[in-house]
């Protein structure tokens, strides 16, 4: 018998985390996913959302991302 393997990639995306001043609550986005962000009130509960949030939109196959992220830069204004 002829059994078929899968063989899971696994897939890594970069979040920027931000927090709302007026609500208190942690929003997230994915560079490359136009338009897509979630909320948590916690950090936990946020990735939770973002698992999902990455989850569902690769359902329909995977994005064509339309930038990268490449990292953040510190900047110190007198």
């Amino acid at each position: 018998m002829n059994k078929e393997r899968r063989t899971l990639t696994m897939k890594n995306y970069t979040a920027i985390v931000e927090r709302c001043t007026e609500t208190g609550l942690f929003v997230g986005f994915i560079p490359g996913f136009q338009g897509a962000h979630t909320q948590g009130e916690t950090l936990d509960e946020l990735h939770q959302n973002l698992l999902e949030m990455v989850e569902m939109l690769l359902e329909d196959g995977e994005p064509v991302l339309e930038t990268e992220f490449i990292g953040t830069q510190n900047i110190v204004v007198a």
